[in-house]
């Protein structure tokens, strides 16, 4: 059955979509997909190194990014104070940064958030909200009416918290991405598996042994294989004979396809969970990727990866204020460029009139000028005067010349153009 027909069916159905059967295609919270004899959930799946890898990328950036309230006044935006929501959305002990990163590893795992909202504040709005384990939470939609299931009690909707992400028209959850990439992360685990058992567990592959000087009866045979098996399986040496012939068969094919199913398999899950390989240090086939510098590379990941989640993050969190206050989250943050591109950049907006001095400094975490550092100024860097004032009409720019001192222009007041004459000034 194709994705539109599983989507028609939990329609016309109206049928419960996280935990139950016909909807573990789509969203495998309990129960999980099986592929072989490995069983895919969203805790199975953080096995995966890349699927960690991925989410701990993703989930790091966004919730140590600084969050900041404004509102419109005039056309002009002003900052506002954040309310306790944004402090501490989950009580004292859940402060915004963990409570965002913990919401956005389910986000981008499953695909949806769900958290109880505890508290109100005076205008009605959600006061605190603690996040619920998905694996106990249910949506059911039925004749246009959703409710909520959490740990088998029901909740009216104006009492959760949900948000969703990847989503499709029709359904009331996002998409799993551990449910569409669970072949992929099937197949990593299995590797895992095999390894485990290949190391840890005294457990070989496939192989045969023969008898070299004479044929050997089934009975023998099997006294043979019995006693490899009972030492193997402890870890022990095996002995035998200089008659006995040991070939592992398949122990070079396996290690090949583990070497490559791991290889290729993390590719694979950056793919499905956003996250670019290179920046989970997954291996690159086709050549060393390099960038101009980290600033590019980095603002490259934000616009083809994080920007969408960001802004869908900043809209719903804009709900828990009361309007037209908004959120924001700074991702400047994300685009710390090295010392010297950043000391360039500064001076450039200084130079034409963007930034104060005093806001540069206090990028850099230094407080304002004082006066004995202006006194100091003064004295090392000494301002051009005008001795007298010029006889005749003079150039602006002969004029600017005996000022300009390290790229300083002086403000003119006045400008007079005659017939046959230079333009002529005033310069305060």
């Amino acid at each position: 059955m194709g994705l539109l027909d599983r989507i028609a069916a939990a329609q016309k159905q109206k049928r419960e979509f996280f935990g139950i059967p016909g909807a573990q295609a789509l969203i495998p919270i309990r129960s999980g997909q099986k592929q072989g004899a490995v069983t895919v959930t969203n805790d199975s799946a953080m096995r995966h190194s890349a699927v960690w890898a991925c989410l701990r990328l993703r989930a790091d950036l966004i919730s140590t990014m600084p969050m900041d309230v404004f509102r419109r006044v005039q056309g002009m935006q002003v900052e506002m104070p954040k309310p306790p929501i944004l402090v501490n959305p989950g009580g004292e002990r859940v402060d915004i940064c963990e409570w965002l990163y913990s919401s956005q590893v389910d986000l981008d795992r499953a695909g949806n958030v769900i958290g109880l909202i505890t508290e109100v504040n005076a205008l009605g709005l959600p006061a605190r909200i603690d996040l619920q384990p998905l694996g106990e939470c249910s949506v059911q939609s039925r004749d246009g009416v959703v409710t909520y299931r959490i740990a088998g009690k029901s909740y009216d909707p104006s009492k959760v918290w949900h948000e969703r992400q990847y989503t499709v028209a029709g359904l009331e959850v996002g998409l799993s991405p551990v449910a569409y990439a669970a072949w992929s992360i099937g197949e990593y685990l299995s590797i895992q598996d095999f390894a485990l058992a290949w190391f840890a567990g005294g457990a070989v592959p496939k192989a045969r042994m023969k008898n070299t000087a004479k044929t050997i009866k089934n009975e023998e045979a099997e006294a043979v294989k019995s006693r490899y098996r009972a030492t193997t399986q402890n870890g022990d040496l095996f002995v035998y004979g200089a008659d006995w012939e040991y070939d592992f068969m398949q122990a070079q094919n396996q290690g090949v396809e583990w070497i490559e199913g791991k290889r290729y398999g993390i590719t694979d899950i950056a793919r499905f969970f956003g996250a670019p390989g290179d920046l989970i240090e997954a291996a690159v086939s086709t050549g060393t990727i390099t960038y101009a510098n980290i600033s590019q590379r980095n603002l490259q990941f934000l616009i083809m990866n994080l920007q969408p989640a960001i802004y869908r993050r900043e809209l719903r969190l804009s709900k828990l204020l009361p309007q037209p206050r908004y959120v924001k989250l700074n991702t400047d943050a994300l685009l710390r460029m090295d010392p010297q591109t950043r000391a360039q950049v500064m001076a450039t907006k200084i130079a034409s009139r963007q930034m104060a001095p005093s806001e540069a400094r206090e990028l850099d975490n230094l407080p304002p000028f004082t006066d004995s550092q202006y006194a100091e100024f003064d004295r090392l860097f000494p301002a051009k005067t005008l001795t007298q004032a010029p006889a005749t009409p003079r150039s602006l720019r002969s004029v600017a010349a005996d000022w300009d001192v390290d790229g300083y222009e002086p403000p003119i007041r006045a400008i007079a153009s005659f017939p046959g004459q230079p333009e002529t000034g005033v310069v305060e």
